[in-house]
């Protein structure tokens, strides 16, 4: 399935990894990749304003599907002239189908051939979300990229349970396809389950490849297993994957990961973890992990990085931040919030350069180096 939606263009490979240096077109503008994607869920990337997206250079963000369908509706969203629209944002945007919203309510929901019955985390009410109804959404809502809708089996569930999954995650993919509405300004990827299991892996690659979708996900990982586990799924799958297609992890976004998976062929990554550490005043700097609620940061007027050159760096202090924290201001959780978003921008601007120069190996062993990570014991970010 061919889709004017997008178009992707392989730009440079690194010579010594499968990194790609790329470029991804679409109705509201380009992504230069690999590309860091800040997550929007409810429609808002919490705390931050487009405008300040903006400024650090963001190219594309994130919004749920589950989320948005529950409140306000897909329906007002679409009356409002879409999402670009409602929530001022003219630069591309991604959404999710759902599925991983829906099936993280495993307590409350029966999955069957049609679809996922399940109650909502608002307020109980009985819900159906199939693959038709996950499209329709994702139609309404208008972002560039959209999602099939598709299970995603826990890491290490039985074998048998998994092979299922990855079957029926195809059919549903197939119904997606032909639900789809508008081809032309959305561009629908498939997304690959398997679980931990390299059979199955590439099965589900190989059948939703035979669909011809114009991009391909990565799902299932980055939910509990180990980083390790991780990147050798990254190792068997991406070489299988479309060269001439962008490739799509999802939920991935500590530093170590990104270009871990940028060395691996990744395009593009998303995940909450730059604002949710935020709003616990832990940040990320050039030298590691801070936590700028500390104690020791009571008197210390230098810049939470003086490597960074973000709206927070430049301006504030870590002592002026932390007083906000302990007074409970909520400019400080907004400070943090664009300060970890700018530099994981900044980590992928960085990690093109270097694809570009064949140098991201060596890039890769001066930022462990720096921030304090090492492959025996590598931090969480």
């Amino acid at each position: 399935m061919s889709s004017p939606a997008l178009k992707y263009t392989l730009i440079h490979q690194d010579k010594y990894t499968g990194a790609r240096l790329g470029e991804i077109e679409t109705p509201h503008g380009k992504i230069e990749t690999p590309i860091f994607m800040p997550v929007g869920t409810l429609a808002t990337v919490k705390s931050v304003s487009p405008e300040e997206l903006t400024a650090m250079e963001a190219q594309i963000i994130l919004s749920n599907t589950y989320h948005l369908w529950l409140r306000p509706g897909d329906d007002l969203v679409k009356e409002a002239g879409g999402l670009h629209q409602f929530m001022n944002w003219h630069k591309p945007i991604l959404t999710d189908s759902g599925g991983f919203q829906v099936f993280s309510l495993s307590d409350s929901r029966t999955i069957k051939e049609e679809g996922v019955y399940f109650k909502s985390h608002l307020d109980g009410s009985k819900l159906f979300l199939g693959p038709e109804e996950a499209i329709q959404i994702e139609n309404n809502l208008g972002a560039d990229i959209i999602m099939s809708f598709d299970e995603c089996p826990d890491f290490n569930h039985s074998y048998d349970y998994v092979k299922d999954s990855i079957n029926r995650t195809t059919r549903w993919a197939e119904r997606g396809l032909k639900a789809h509405q508008r081809p032309d300004d959305q561009a629908l990827f498939g997304i690959i389950q398997g679980a931990g299991y390299k059979d199955l892996r590439l099965q589900h690659a190989h059948d939703l490849i035979s669909l011809d979708f114009p991009g391909y996900s990565i799902g299932g990982l980055s939910v509990g297993e180990s980083k390790q586990e991780m990147y050798e799924v990254l190792d068997y799958l991406t070489p299988v994957m479309p060269s001439d297609k962008p490739r799509y992890l999802m939920g991935v976004g500590s530093p170590d990961a990104l270009i871990e998976g940028a060395i691996r062929g990744v395009d593009m990554f998303d995940c909450v973890l730059p604002t949710r550490i935020a709003r616990n005043g832990t940040c990320m700097t050039s030298r590691g992990r801070l936590v700028v609620k500390n104690a020791k940061f009571a008197r210390d007027f230098g810049p939470i990085d003086d490597q960074c050159d973000c709206y927070t760096c430049r301006n504030f202090s870590r002592a002026y931040v932390r007083h906000l924290f302990k007074a409970d201001e909520t400019f400080g959780l907004r400070l943090t919030s664009i300060h970890n978003l700018h530099f994981l921008i900044n980590l992928m601007k960085q990690v093109r350069e270097a694809i570009r120069n064949d140098q991201l190996l060596e890039f890769k062993e001066d930022f462990f180096e720096a921030y304090g990570l090492n492959q025996a014991n590598p931090k969480n970010f």
